[in-house]
């Protein structure tokens, strides 16, 4: 049964939304300033935080017409945002994702209205802001019809100013409490972090940010190792997150992103008390290649490196 709405509710509606469209800066004719529409600057939203998106799927998932929608893409190809790579299970179909100059180009936008979202919430105290989101999610979730959320428990997106100091923090907090391990670990990680952060290259080193409901839940890299082998450095995923195939997710990212970068192998580094981990990487492919007892972190370790045959 449907249940019946009444005019005023209808109202209280359509004024959010008068509220809102003009708050997050939507109805001028660019999003943001930027060259680009709403729609525009959603479709490369998608093609930066997902793999293996084709022009159906985005249609599906936005609601676009098919003729709009080819018709914005191969404007996007001919400005040289966007590459589109014959999938190998079917060579009809074409995978979209952006280039170089496509990240570049949307960089600045995604800046924009990550700063405009913290002006909005900055001025409002804590558990005023906590409400604020919690209203949100709760319209999603409602809307939506999905008691879970959203169906898609977290996204993957590159890193933000921020996230790479909270990859350290967080690295070095978790395996305090969960292993005992000293700040000789969190040194670790922020010497492969801030290399990272100087001076990686695009085309065949990545980070990834795993985000759910606006929270960072995990991470993982990618680093070049030589020409043809690739690095999988520090993975993690928060407490809060496991158990939804996330760590499973960002470790295939890592291994198609090897693959598509050139690579021929891909190698890692993890110690033998870390069981989630490794079944992880022995599911994934990875096989155990050499292990050796090492003092390190505070505790006595053994050391295990793990290989992959692209």
């Amino acid at each position: 049964m449907v249940a019946q709405v009444s005019n005023e509710d209808v109202a209280a509606v359509r004024r959010f939304s008068r509220f809102y469209t003009r708050r997050i800066g939507v109805l001028g004719e660019t999003m943001l300033d930027s060259p680009f529409s709403l729609t525009e600057a959603r479709v490369l939203y998608e093609l930066a935080n997902r793999k293996n998106a084709t022009a159906a799927l985005l249609c599906a998932e936005l609601g676009l017409d098919a003729g709009y929608a080819s018709r914005m893409l191969a404007r996007f190809a001919r400005e040289g945002l966007i590459r589109k790579t014959p999938s190998r299970a079917d060579a009809r179909q074409m995978l979209l994702s952006l280039t170089a100059k496509g990240r570049k180009a949307f960089a600045p936008l995604d800046r924009r209205s990550h700063d405009d979202v913290v002006g909005l919430l900055a001025p409002l105290p804590k558990s005023a802001q906590k409400q604020v989101v919690e209203a949100m999610q709760t319209i999603e979730r409602l809307i939506e019809g999905n008691p879970q959320a959203s169906q898609q428990p977290y996204v993957l997106r590159e890193p933000r100013p921020g996230d790479y100091g909270w990859i350290i923090s967080r690295h070095g907090a978790l395996y305090a409490q969960e292993r005992g391990w000293n700040a000789e670990f969190e040194a670790l990680v922020a010497e492969i972090v801030a290399a990272f952060a100087k001076a990686h290259g695009p085309a065949r080193e990545r980070c990834w940010i795993a985000e759910r409901d606006g929270e960072n839940v995990g991470c993982v890299f990618v680093v070049r190792a030589s020409d043809t082998l690739a690095k999988l450095r520090l993975l993690l995923v928060e407490p809060k997150a496991r158990g939804l195939g996330l760590g499973a997710r960002l470790v295939a990212e890592c291994i198609a992103f090897a693959r598509a970068s050139g690579y021929r192998d891909m190698t890692l580094w993890t110690q033998s008390c870390l069981s989630s981990a490794r079944r992880i990487y022995e599911a994934a492919g990875f096989r155990l290649a050499r292990s050796e007892p090492h003092r390190s972190f505070g505790h006595d370790l053994v050391g295990e490196h793990w290989d992959l045959h692209l």
